[in-house]
């Protein structure tokens, strides 16, 4: 339950920062409009007087100037409109629409929607105005539609990004149980088949060759055992024990070479065959087999496979180097995610148990130190010593 609690809580938090980003957007873009506007009004009432002047000039007024004033408004529409409510002049208006009277009627009809209008004197004896008119900006109206558009492309945006990772999340979940079922069944498969032919040749064998019989049946019992101990272990936070891991790589190891192929060349090599290492031995036996198995795989089941040994502080470095056909660049990390494999037959689960059980239960780091195409590559395990503390 506290994975999925989590997770709510999770969801809630990036829903409530949506929400704050949203708001935020909306709050900044409205005191951008209010700015704008408030500027495109001084706009237009520089606008406003210097058509005043214009109207009542003389012989002394600087008309050049008052008409750079009114040519310098280009943004914001503008209608002038005389007492009688007539449309007189016009600017920044649909230049292909302009002439159509109704076009302009509607225009003003919008302005005057919009707000009232400056007045602006011109027969100050009979108190005779004109009016002017005008609108918000085509950028003011952009502006203030900006932060919609917006938050509509960043909601479709996580929308899409929330399914997408939902349906890969589901992926790769499906691909980590079917790889489990299936590992399962192979780590089961090899002690039930010997038991099952040990059973019928004890059918058939004499006292003394029984004996033998139930040693073999011992073993494989025992590797049940270990399988059983294995599984029970994911998902719980195993007892971690400081053990020599010369000695601990080396049984591994002659495990593996009794059930490889003699093509297969196997050798174990130590800077310090005392080291001590924190580990979870039967977990992290089946590192070195899932590792060592996909090594296998990569020389086609004919090579060498060298481990080293060496120690540094409080850490033991154990190199893994195969003669296979070599990992890519681009796929040296990819390879640890779950699903992925280049055998036709293959469910891409074990270098991801390995990683989990390096990195999430022993607190190592398991990475491709080195690759070169078909010549080889070298997994790097990064353990802590008998005494040391958490890598970082």
């Amino acid at each position: 339950m506290g994975v999925y609690e989590q997770k709510i809580r999770w969801k809630r938090l990036l829903f409530i920062m949506a929400l704050c980003i949203g708001a935020f957007s909306l709050w900044y873009t409205n005191k951008l409009v209010q700015k704008l506007a408030t500027e495109e009004e001084k706009k237009v009432l520089l606008w406003a007087n210097a058509t005043k002047q214009l109207i009542n000039s003389n012989e002394n007024t600087d008309i050049n100037f008052l008409l750079d004033i009114i040519k310098d408004n280009e943004t914001i529409p503008v209608i002038l409109v005389d007492d009688n409510g007539n449309i007189t002049a016009h600017r920044n208006l649909d230049s292909a629409k302009a002439e159509d009277k109704k076009y302009l009627e509607q225009q003003l009809a919008e302005m005057k929607a919009q707000r009232e209008p400056i007045k602006i004197l011109y027969d100050e004896l009979n108190k005779k105005y004109n009016y002017l008119y005008y609108k918000n900006s085509i950028i003011l109206t952009q502006l203030k539609q900006y932060p919609y558009y917006q938050l509509s492309i960043i909601a479709l945006f996580i929308l899409v990004a929330y399914l997408a990772f939902s349906y890969s999340r589901k992926s790769e979940q499906n691909q980590v149980w079917v790889g489990m079922s299936k590992e399962t069944a192979h780590q089961l498969g090899t002690p039930i088949s010997s038991l099952n032919g040990w059973i019928n040749l004890m059918r058939d064998a004499n006292e003394v060759g029984k004996e033998e019989i139930l040693q073999e049946f011992e073993k494989d019992v025992k590797r049940l055992e270990l399988i059983t101990e294995r599984f029970s272990k994911i998902g719980s936070a195993p007892v971690l024990k400081p053990k020599n891991i010369f000695e601990v790589m080396q049984r591994a190891v002659d495990y593996l070479r009794t059930r490889s192929s003699s093509q297969v060349k196997f050798s174990v090599t130590s800077s310090d065959e005392d080291a001590l290492a924190l580990v979870n031995v039967p977990l992290f036996d089946w590192v070195i087999e899932n590792i060592c198995k996909n090594a296998i795989d990569a020389m086609s089941g004919k090579g060498n496979i060298n481990i080293q040994i060496s120690t540094e502080a409080d850490k033991v470095y154990i190199d893994i180097e195969d003669t296979g056909k070599g990992i890519t660049p681009s796929k040296q990390k990819t390879v640890f995610k779950p699903g992925y494999t280049t055998k036709k037959r293959g469910w891409g689960l074990g270098l991801s148990l390995a990683k989990r059980i390096i990195e999430d239960y022993h607190k190592g780091k398991v990475f491709v130190k080195e690759s070169t195409l078909e010549k080889g590559t070298t997994f790097r395990i990064v353990l802590r010593g008998g005494g040391g503390e958490l890598l970082s």
